[in-house]
C-alpha cells in the first residue's frame, strides 16, 4: 500500500468517526455528557495515532532513501538492515576443534591492573578457552602483590627478567620507557608463542577496560585471521570512537582498516614468526604501521570500541589521554557475534560492497557537511586530494588528522568513515586512488 493510499484510508476513518460524533451530538439527550466526552476522547486518540503512523511512514521513507541515494547498490533485508549476504562470494569456515585464545596482559607498575583483571575475569565465558597470562616488567612490588592475589584465576604469571636500563641515543634519554616497553613486548610474546606454545594471542595492557562482548567479538573474528591472508590483526579499538562520531545503535558494525589500531588486539603465531626477528628497539606500534611490516594487510576494527583506557599516567605523560582517549565510547550493549555471519569482512566480499557504498554516495563540501545541508542524504562523501586537504578537513570535522606512512587512523583504502551530526560521512580520496604515499606523515 502506497503512502498516499494510507493517508486517504486514515482520512476516511477520521471523517467517519467525526460523523458518528455529530450524530450523537444531534440525537442523544444532553444529559449523556459523559459518553459524549468519552467518544470525543476516543476520536482524539485515533487522530493522534494517525499522526504517529504518518511520522513512522516518513521515517521508513527516509530509511529507504538512505540506501537508494547514499548506499546505492546495497541491498536490504526485510528488517531494513544492510543485507551483507547479497554481496558474499566467499564464506568463512567454522574453526575445527576447541578454540583457545590466551589473553596476554602487559603490566608494569600500576596496581590499578586490578581494574583490568577484574573485568577480564568477570566477562570471560570460560577460563580454559581464555587463559589469562600476566607478564610484568618493572619489578614493582605493589603491582606484583595485586597480580598474585588472583591465584588460579590467572593461568600464568611471568616476570620480565631483564630490568636494566637500555642504551639510547642522547636525544631519546627521556624516552627510555618506550624502549623498555618494546623489549617487554618481545619477551612476553616469545613466552606465549614459543614458550607456552599457543597459536594466537589477545593482547591487552594494564590500563584497559573491556566491553561485555569483548571475548565474543574476538572469538568470532578469529576465523577471519585464520582464513584471510590479507588480514593480520583484529583490534577492539576505533581511533575515532568518540560517542558523537559513532552510530551508537550499531553494535554489530565492523570494518576493515589499513591502520594498525592496537589497544586490545589479536594476532596469530605466523605473524609473530615474521615480526620477531626484526622487532624494533622502541616505538613498536608505529613500527607496525610501516609498509615494510604491514605489507598491504588490514585489521578488523569495530564501530564502537570494545576497549577504553583509564591510564592517564604513563610514558606519554597523559597529554594524549586528556585530549582524546578519555572521550572514547566503550560499548555497553552486548552483541551476539557468535551467531553472526562475518563473511562480509573477507577482502573479496568487503571491498566490492564498501567501495561501491562510498563512491555512490553524494559528494558534498566540508562546509556543506558542517552546515548540515542536503539533510535528505544520510550517507555522504567528502573528497580530499592532498595531505593538506586531508588534515584540514579532518580537523574541521573533528576526527584524528594524523597519518602514519600515509595511512589515516581508522582508514581503509584512504577512506575514513565516521558520524557527523547524525549522518554517515566518508572522508575519501578520488575514486581512482591506488595506494598510500608514505611521505604523507
Amino acid at each position: 500500500m502506497t503512502k498516499r493510499r494510507r493517508i486517504v484510508l486514515w482520512g476516511a476513518i477520521v471523517f467517519l468517526a467525526w460523523n458518528i460524533l455529530t450524530f450523537f451530538v444531534v440525537h442523544r439527550p444532553s444529559t449523556d455528557q459523559q459518553k459524549l466526552e468519552a467518544l470525543q476522547s476516543e476520536v482524539q486518540r485515533q487522530m493522534n495515532n494517525n499522526e504517529a503512523l504518518l511520522r513512522d511512514l516518513k521515517k521508513q521513507k527516509d530509511l529507504l532513501n538512505r540506501y537508494r541515494t547514499g548506499n546505492a547498490g546495497v541491498q536490504m533485508d526485510q528488517g531494513g538492515r544492510v543485507n551483507h549476504s547479497a554481496h558474499i562470494t566467499h564464506r568463512l569456515q567454522s574453526p575445527a576443534g576447541d578454540v583457545v585464545i590466551p589473553v596476554l596482559v602487559i603490566a608494569c607498575n600500576r596496581p590499578t591492573v586490578r581494574r583490568s583483571l577484574d573485568l577480564l575475569v568477570k566477562h570471560r565465558p570460560n577460563e580454559h578457552q581464555f587463559p589469562i597470562i600476566v607478564s610484568q616488567d618493572c619489578g614493582h612490588q605493589e603491582t606484583s602483590t595485586v597480580i598474585k592475589s588472583y591465584g588460579d584465576k590467572i593461568a600464568h604469571y611471568i616476570q620480565q627478567p631483564d630490568l636494566s636500563d637500555i642504551p639510547v641515543p642522547p636525544n631519546h634519554k627521556r624516552l627510555q620507557g618506550y624502549y623498555k616497553i618494546s623489549r617487554h613486548y618481545k619477551w612476553a610474546l616469545n613466552q606465549v608463542f614459543n614458550g607456552l606454545g599457543y597459536g594466537s594471542v589477545l593482547i591487552v595492557e594494564d590500563d584497559l577496560d573491556i566491553a561485555p562482548d569483548f571475548f565474543d567479538y574476538f572469538l568470532s573474528t578469529l576465523p577471519l585471521l585464520q582464513q584471510d591472508s590479507s588480514l593480520w590483526c583484529v583490534s577492539a579499538w576505533n581511533d575515532n570512537g568518540k560517542e558523537h562520531m559513532t552510530d551508537t545503535n550499531r553494535q554489530d558494525l565492523l570494518y576493515r582498516t589499513d591502520f594498525f589500531p592496537g589497544l586490545g588486539w589479536m594476532m596469530l603465531k605466523n605473524i609473530w614468526d615474521e615480526l620477531e626477528p626484526k622487532w624494533p628497539a622502541s616505538f613498536w606500534d608505529d613500527w607496525m604501521r610501516h609498509p615494510d611490516q604491514r605489507k598491504d594487510r588490514a585489521c578488523i576494527r569495530p564501530e564502537i570500541c570494545r576497549t577504553s583506557t583509564f591510564g592517564r599516567v604513563g610514558v606519554s605523560k597523559g597529554q594524549y589521554f586528556d585530549k582524546h582517549l578519555k572521550f572514547i565510547k566503550l560499548n555497553t550493549k552486548p552483541f551476539d557475534f557468535t551467531h553472526t555471519d562475518l563473511s562480509y569482512l573477507l577482502k573479496d566480499n568487503y571491498d566490492r560492497r564498501f567501495i561501491s557504498e562510498v563512491y555512490r554516495s553524494p559528494q558534498l563540501t566540508v562546509k556543506e557537511v558542517i552546515a548540515n545541508q542536503h539533510a535528505e542524504h544520510n550517507v555522504v562523501r567528502v573528497q580530499y586530494k592532498t595531505k593538506e586537504e586531508f588534515k584540514g578537513f579532518a580537523k574541521q570535522l573533528g576526527i584524528m588528522d594524523d597519518l602514519k606512512a600515509g595511512v589515516p587512523r581508522a582508514g581503509y583504502h584512504g577512506i575514513v568513515s565516521f558520524m557527523f551530526k547524525g549522518r554517515r560521512v566518508h572522508l575519501s580520496p578520488p575514486a581512482d586512488w591506488t595506494q598510500y604515499d608514505p611521505s604523507w606523515s
